[in-house]
């Protein structure tokens, strides 16, 4: 996920080696997580860019023009929660993985995300997780809606 602040734009990655992370969690079971080969990252830093940005389905959206927003985005990735990677924490009926990462971002700095959808014919699994951790309503029936580019 890229973010914009008045004065730089930073990035918000996930990473299987918490090197420079800033929120770390276990991956399949909390015991497998002892191992540092067991565990995910989150990276946020200043003027990141994220490698794999190309392999997008989809073009970005911009959910937000506001800079405090993105402010307050960015000083949330600290706190995160960091339930067992691909395991349903919340039983949610959805795994805990990056999309539960974003979608809990989204939630808890205010964006909201009732209108957001996947990229047609695409799916988020794991959105629900975030979506339910952060204690917003889950996602109803799909529909078609346009977002500001």
């Amino acid at each position: 996920m890229r973010t914009s602040t008045d004065t730089s734009p930073d990035a918000v990655d996930l990473y299987w080696l918490p090197l420079g992370v800033v929120a770390t969690g276990a991956v399949g079971t909390r015991w497998l997580g002892r191992s540092r080969w067991f565990r995910y990252g989150i990276r946020c830093w200043a003027q990141g860019a994220i490698p794999d940005v190309a392999e997008a389905v989809d073009s970005p959206l911009r959910l937000s023009t506001d800079s405090g927003c993105a402010r307050r985005l960015l000083d949330l990735v600290p706190h995160v929660p960091t339930p067992v990677w691909g395991r349903d924490a919340d039983r949610s009926g959805d795994m805990w993985n990056s999309n539960s990462v974003i979608a809990w971002l989204l939630v808890s700095s205010g964006i909201e995300t009732a209108a957001i959808r996947p990229p047609r014919g695409g799916r988020a699994p794991g959105w629900d997780a975030g979506l339910a951790i952060a204690g917003a309503p889950r996602r109803g029936p799909a529909k078609t809606v346009t977002l500001a580019a």
